[in-house]
This record gives C-alpha cells, sequence and structure tokens, in this order.
C-alpha cells in the first residue's frame, strides 16, 4: 500500500471531522507558560548560567595557548631565538589547568541545568495531570481517548527528553558561540567579519527549516494521536470487532493511519537531511574567510602566525556548538509542539463549582433542570429534577440508553452538565462532597494498601483494615502472600472482579462522602460475585445518603426510592412496592426482570 500526500491530508481531515482534538496552544502563549513554569527556580538559573559562562570562558584560553606554542616554534624556525622545553612547559601546563577547570566547571554548570530542567518538568507533569484528571468526560469522548493519550506518552516523552539532554547541551553550545564570536574579535576584529560570513546562511537555514518543522511536527502529534485513537477502538473493541467480521476493516483504518503517520516521519527525515547540506555549505563559507583573513593579515605583519592559528581554532571550534545547538533546534522545534499540546490542556478553564445553596426544605441534595448532551448530540437528559434526603438510597432505573450513568456521573461531580445545576452541603474540610463508584474496575499498580489510601492518605493499618472488614474483604486481604503490603495491580498479584470492586467499595468507605454514587457497581462480578458485592456494597452505603444506578432489581427493591428514567426524563418515583403495583413502566421492567430469573 502506498500512502500519498493527499491521502495524510485526507486523513488529516477525517480526523478533524470525526473528533474534536483537545487544545493547543500558540507560540506565544506556550513560551509565557515555559516562563511561568521556570520562574520558582530563577535563582537556579541565574547560578547556573554563571558557571556555565565561566566554565566557556576559562575553555576559550585553550586556543591562545595553542597559538602561542605556534609562535614560539616558529620564532624558533626563523631563528629568531633558541627555544628550550622550559619556554614550551608554562604554555603546556597551562592547558592542562585550563581543560581540568573546565571539565569540573562544566560538569558543575550541566549538573545544576539537568536540575532545573527537571524542576520545571515535575511542575508541567503536575499542572497536566492534574489538569487532565479534571476534564469533563464528554470533552474527553469529543477529542478521542487517543489524542489525550498520545500527550500523555508522546508529548510527555518529547519534552522529558528535551528537558533531560537538549537544554543542558543547548545552553553549552549558545553560550560557546557567542563567546568564541567575542574571542574572535579580541584577536582582530577582521576575524570576526570573516567568520560571519556564515551567518547568512546559516540563519536563512534555520529560518527555512523552522517554518517547515513547526507545521510539520505539528501534523505528526495530531497524526500520531488518530492513529493511537484507531488502535484503542480495534483493541478495545476486539470481541466486537470480531463478532461483526470487521477485522479487515479495522485493520485497513490501523494500516492507513499508521502509513499516514510514517509518511510525516518520513518528510521530517527529508527536511533534516536538507537542513544539514545547507548548514555545511555556511561553515565552509566561514572558514575559508577566516583563512584568507588570517594570511592577509599575517602577510601584512598585522598579526602573528599564532593569532591566526587561534583564530582559526576558534572558528574550526563553532562547528561542533553551532552543529549541536542546529542539532538540538530540530529537537526544540519537535518539543515545542509537544509542549504546545500539553501546555493547551493546562489552559483548559475549570469546569465552575457547583453552588452550596441554603434550601427551605429538608433535601439533602438537590437537582434542578438537569439538562445535557454530548457535544452537538442530542440531549440525553431533559430537566431532570431530583431530591435525595439525608441518609436516603435512591436507585436510578430504566432501560439502556436512559441516561442513568449521564445523570449519576453530573450528581458525583465527574461530569459537569450542559444546563441546570446540583446542590449540595459543602465539607468542612475541602474533600469533595459526593464520590462515585462505576462498573470500571481500576486496581492501581502498589501495594493494596497503597491502593486504599488513594482514597485518605492520612489512614492508619487499623483503619484500612477496618474499611476492608465493613465489605467483607479483610479475610482474603490478609490472606494475600504479604498481607496489606502485597503488591497489585498490572504484572503483579491479580484480583479478579469481585475483589476489584470490594477494593473500590472499601474506598468509599475510607473517603467517607456525604453522598454515594454507585453507577452499576456490581455489573461485571458474574451472578456469584453479584449476591457477595450486593452485601458488600449495603456495608458500604450503610448510614449515607446514596445513588445508585440499578445494574440488577433487587438492588431498587432494596432501596428506600425508585426513580426511573426514560428517554432522558424522570418519568417515576416512589418505594418499590408501590411502583411494581402501578402498574407503570417501574412494573414492565420488573415483571421482565423477575420473568428472566425464573427461566433461568
Amino acid at each position: 500500500m502506498t500512502t500519498t500526500p493527499d491521502l495524510v491530508q485526507d486523513t488529516a481531515e477525517r480526523t478533524d471531522q470525526s473528533a474534536e482534538l483537545l487544545p493547543v496552544a500558540s507560540g506565544p502563549r506556550t513560551r509565557a507558560a515555559a516562563l511561568e513554569l521556570l520562574r520558582p527556580d530563577r535563582s537556579l538559573a541565574i547560578r547556573s548560567a554563571l558557571v556555565l559562562v565561566a566554565a566557556t570562558s576559562v575553555g576559550l584560553l585553550t586556543q591562545p595557548l595553542l597559538g602561542r606554542i605556534v609562535d614560539l616554534v616558529a620564532e624558533g624556525m626563523r631563528g629568531a631565538g633558541h627555544i628550550t622545553t622550559s619556554d614550551l612547559t608554562l604554555p603546556v601546563v597551562l592547558l592542562v589547568v585550563v581543560a581540568l577547570v573546565q571539565g569540573a566547571s562544566t560538569a558543575l554548570g550541566l549538573g545544576m541545568v539537568a536540575r532545573l530542567g527537571e524542576s520545571v518538568l515535575a511542575r508541567l507533569r503536575e499542572r497536566f495531570v492534574e489538569r487532565a484528571l479534571a476534564l469533563p468526560a464528554d470533552r474527553i469522548e469529543r477529542a478521542g481517548s487517543g489524542d489525550l493519550t498520545a500527550r500523555v506518552t508522546g508529548d510527555v516523552a518529547r519534552v522529558s527528553e528535551a528537558v533531560r539532554s537538549a537544554l543542558p547541551e543547548l545552553a553549552r553550545s549558545s553560550l560557546t558561540i557567542l563567546l568564541t564570536l567575542i574571542a574572535l574579535a579580541v584577536l582582530d576584529w577582521r576575524f570576526l567579519v570573516a567568520a560571519l560570513l556564515a551567518v547568512p546562511v546559516q540563519a536563512w537555514t534555520a529560518r527555512w527549516y523552522v517554518g517547515k518543522a513547526v507545521p510539520l511536527y505539528a501534523k505528526q502529534r495530531i497524526a500520531t494521536g488518530a492513529q493511537q485513537q484507531q488502535l484503542l477502538e480495534t483493541i478495545g473493541g476486539a470481541e466486537t470487532v470480531r463478532g461483526h467480521l470487521l477485522e479487515e476493516q479495522h485493520t485497513e483504518r490501523v494500516e492507513e493511519r499508521s502509513h499516514a503517520a510514517v509518511e510525516l516521519s518520513k518528510r521530517g527525515v527529508r527536511l533534516v537531511l536538507g537542513f544539514y547540506g545547507r548548514l555545511h555549505i555556511g561553515e565552509y563559507i566561514g572558514l575559508v574567510g577566516v583563512l584568507l583573513a588570517g594570511l592577509l593579515l599575517v602577510r601584512e605583519d598585522a598579526v602573528s602566525i599564532g593569532t591566526a592559528t587561534a583564530a582559526a581554532l576558534y572558528f574550526h571550534n563553532l562547528f561542533g556548538p553551532i552543529n549541536a545547538a542546529l542539532v538540538l533546534l530540530d529537537d526544540a522545534q519537535s518539543a515545542t509542539a509537544g509542549l504546545a499540546r500539553l501546555v493547551g490542556v493546562t489552559d483548559l478553564p475549570d469546569e465552575p463549582e457547583r453552588p452550596a445553596t441554603a434550601r427551605s426544605d429538608d433535601a439533602f441534595v438537590h437537582v434542578r433542570g438537569i439538562t445535557h448532551a454530548y457535544g452537538s448530540g442530542a440531549p440525553v437528559l431533559h430537566e431532570v429534577d431530583l431530591d435525595l434526603h439525608e441518609g436516603e438510597h435512591v436507585a436510578l432505573v430504566g432501560t439502556s440508553g436512559a441516561g442513568k450513568s449521564t445523570l449519576a456521573r453530573i450528581l458525583a461531580g465527574v461530569q459537569p452538565p450542559t444546563g441546570g445545576e446540583v446542590t449540595m452541603p459543602a465539607r468542612a474540610d475541602g474533600r469533595p462532597g459526593a464520590v462515585l463508584v462505576s462498573q470500571e474496575l481500576h486496581v492501581f499498580s502498589g501495594t493494596l494498601a497503597e491502593d486504599l489510601r488513594l482514597a485518605r492518605p492520612d489512614a492508619t493499618d487499623e483503619e484500612l483494615r477496618a474499611a476492608l472488614a465493613t465489605v467483607d474483604a479483610l479475610t482474603w486481604a490478609e490472606a494475600l502472600p504479604e498481607g496489606l503490603e502485597t503488591v497489585v495491580g498490572e504484572g503483579a498479584h491479580s484480583l479478579d472482579a469481585a475483589k476489584a470492586q470490594q477494593l473500590a467499595l472499601a474506598r468509599l468507605v475510607l473517603a467517607d462522602p456525604l453522598v454515594a454514587v454507585l453507577d452499576e457497581a456490581t455489573a461485571e462480578a458474574g451472578s456469584a460475585g453479584a449476591r457477595v458485592l450486593e452485601l458488600s456494597a449495603r456495608a458500604a452505603l450503610d448510614g449515607r445518603t446514596a445513588l445508585i444506578v440499578a445494574h440488577r432489581l433487587t438492588q431498587a427493591a432494596a432501596a428506600d426510592r425508585v426513580v426511573v428514567l426514560e428517554h432522558g426524563r424522570v418519568v417515576e418515583s416512589g418505594p418499590h412496592e408501590r411502583l411494581k403495583e402501578a402498574g407503570g413502566p417501574y412494573a414492565t421492567l420488573w415483571a421482565a426482570w423477575s420473568g428472566t430469573r425464573e427461566t433461568r
């Protein structure tokens, strides 16, 4: 399969049409954000710059010392004087001292720059993760999880690599270039003029490269996000893909997006090759200029042979730093594109906080006029009103697509509504007033104790055991190879679905929210596991206000009140027995569910 530029463009257009990608910061905003991240470490930045300036300045003494040796030898060859070993001893010893001092000070300076970079990188990661975790679920769905995944992995990796390797080397190379040009002027201003003959070619090359590299790397990031999104959809829905015999279609989509990403990478390689070819031309022009200037100045006795040698060595010494700086320009453009995508996420505005308002009735939680639509789609909730009284357990039931999970996420504060508001008392300690436990199982990598302390970092081991005991999970937890210190999660001790959900319920107990929201929290455990989890859930919810999205109607029957959703609207509300006898939608659901159970 051959991928053409038109195919790359078509793929990008289809990606833009099918997903509302997360924003990318502008160039000025990206630079401003970098300065904001650097501001807390201004002192370290200044000290590291001073150390590098000193190290580079000491290193520039090498060329004059070598020039002095050349002059001594030239004088001896002309018979101007007798050259002894002692005459050469001093410059040679000074060369050794310069090398040692430069090496030590450069190591110190680069270490300080690396520490500075790691501090800035850690600050960026914290901001990004904090903002990414706060993104509304529908915003991630509109962008596609591949876009966020590409930023978390590829963009963070590029910025990290640039900070760890490119930033220290770029700082050292830039200082070397600047101070070397100054040293050339000190030898003779005409050497500097000759060296500057290379600048127009290099400047034009850099401008040409940046103009093409910035948009190209931005397209690469988008293409990589589209590729990862397609891989996630194909792998995550593998059973459905196989069930509908769609393997060939999905394989073609993965191949198409992969080839689009590869084609953009190949363009990047061709761009870099052209970049270096143009740079070499500039280097040769500058070197020829410095050598000719040296020849003419020596003939006129304006400078010595040693000074001309030092000038040539200075310019030759620029090859490495200039090449390094311009090599790093490639990394810098890639990292800048990645940083712009990260800053685009960190700059997303915060969702407005739910106000805690005074109420004249005895309701503990108020849901008023909640309307919600995902993106530009049709609303899934329509003007929903709901009250929860303190300590009340309300079961939310309805057919698939009725809006139950959306309402649960909105009440828990995970998903802001398109319209309306949810109000509940605020906690004095500032912790979330509501906690959501969903059917998605999350066992985080680490010890079982660390996994539990995600809900309350200051919890003691006794409190962890008490929470596990509440949900009837202490027995199996203590039976693990190392008890609460057993490492669980991916690549470690695995927990089955029922145990993983009991772990989530224990975290709920530790979090001790004002309102608990369970979204089909027993759905993944199977029949036997569900009975255990229902008992665990009841124990975890004891004494709490709770909204329960009921996967099994036994949960509804055990609740204080049942609320029935149909097409995003509340159509019934009341106790289980009353609704069962009313002959309405709930009675129909109960009859269908009971009949299914009787036929098993």
